[in-house]
């Protein structure tokens, strides 16, 4: 009609140029990232799900910012309960500003208090996208490089998005070194402590005389060893981080061998204590999920104080409450271990280890509405070969 009018907002504010992913190094796999506009990512995100099916929420959030939120989902692979959840828990957040992803994380989490992270936040689109294929529901916050995606299990924080562009052989056992790396970052420097300061029978008679000798002339016990290595280790890393990275990996490498080298041959610490820390700070970088690494590394420090004053019985202890606040986590109103149940065959196909492609015949069905088979298992396992087409020269 003549007196219809329509207002067309035509500005544009391309920002930073879609580049490699920063936190999240891969070597074989796509090489874009998301970036701190949010159409851009949300066109990232359609590139690879061209499917009608897929939906885009918008939200407001900040009574002085307005911060544009994405919610993406596929209408009909998403579970209507966590879809809810999550948008109740976004409508329900009343703050001036959101200026990160994790702020939403913080806020909207149900167990504030816990140092583990119960979202993933990832700056790889095909990581979202992946996500986003078995049910979960993504968060795009404008302003952010990354995006959160939930409902998320603890055994994921484990997990690369590499894990699917290698065999299914390779990817397992490369699940397996990490599952390995969070043991010995863990409880390594604790059972160093607890072992020779209190249970010194179990060592063997020529290791023990072994470090016996290393540690004559050490004015600390093991555990002040421990610590102020472990102190001193986080004081580099740290510096590594803040400073130029041309200059912080150098920092960090130079300044670790030059002053494990130092405090040795000052007498301050023992070798055998440089070795614990060296094998606890290499095994922490295998750790794929920033916000996991952090959890551990805290974690490492109370361990190693239940070591201190209890020895075994405190980090048995210590293991039960973990076990315990886990068994209390949820993401999205599931459970933080929800993978560990033997019931689902869906996730555990793809958990501890990855099974074959064609064997993850469903989407996890604790988070997908869809029951239908995702690929045809038996097609993709024993092709037939004469029913296919020749190749002609």
């Amino acid at each position: 009609a003549a007196d219809t009018f329509h207002i067309i907002s035509t500005n544009s504010n391309d920002g930073r140029a879609i580049s490699e992913p920063t936190a999240q190094t891969i070597i074989k796999g796509p090489k874009d990232a998301f970036t701190e506009n949010i159409n851009k990512n949300i066109f990232l995100i359609r590139k690879r799900i061209r499917n009608t099916a897929l939906r885009v929420e918008s939200l407001t959030i900040g009574e002085v910012t307005h911060t544009n939120i994405k919610l993406v989902y596929i209408d009909g692979i998403a579970k209507a309960e966590i879809l809810n959840d999550i948008r109740s828990r976004l409508q329900k957040i009343q703050i001036d500003c959101v200026l990160d992803t994790n702020y939403i994380e913080e806020i909207a989490k149900l167990n504030k208090y816990s140092i583990f992270p119960t979202v993933i936040n990832s700056e790889k689109p095909d990581s979202v996208s992946a996500a986003i294929l078995e049910g979960r529901v993504a968060i795009v916050v404008d302003g952010s490089p990354f995006v959160i995606t939930a409902p998320t299990f603890m055994l994921e924080f484990l997990q690369a998005s590499e894990d699917y562009y290698h065999e299914f052989i390779l990817s397992s056992f490369m699940r397996l070194i990490r599952y390995t790396a969070v043991i010995l970052t863990l409880l390594v420097p604790a059972l160093f402590v607890t072992v020779t300061t209190f249970h010194q029978e179990i060592i063997p008679a020529t290791l023990l005389i072994n470090i016996a000798a290393q540690r004559e002339g050490v004015p600390f016990p093991a555990f002040f060893e421990v610590l102020l290595l472990e102190f001193t280790f986080e004081i580099l890393r740290e510096a590594g981080i803040r400073m130029p990275r041309a200059v912080g990996s150098a920092i960090s490498i130079v300044g670790a061998l030059v002053l494990g080298e130092a405090a040795v041959e000052a007498g301050l610490i023992s070798a055998a204590v440089v070795i614990v820390i060296s094998i606890t700070a290499i095994s922490s970088f295998v750790i794929t999920n920033y916000a996991m690494y952090n959890a551990i590394r805290l974690l490492r420090f109370a361990f190693l104080f239940l070591a201190g004053a209890l020895g075994i019985y405190g980090i048995s202890m210590g293991l039960i409450i973990l076990c315990l606040h886990l068994c209390t986590l949820k993401s999205a109103g599931l459970p933080y271990l929800m993978p560990s149940s033997l019931g689902n065959k869906a996730i555990n196909r793809d958990g501890i280890v990855r099974f074959p492609l064609w064997k993850m015949k469903y989407r996890p069905a604790g988070i997908s509405a869809d029951k239908k088979p995702r690929v045809n298992e038996e097609a993709m396992s024993n092709p037939d070969i004469k029913g296919q087409a020749e190749i002609k020269q």
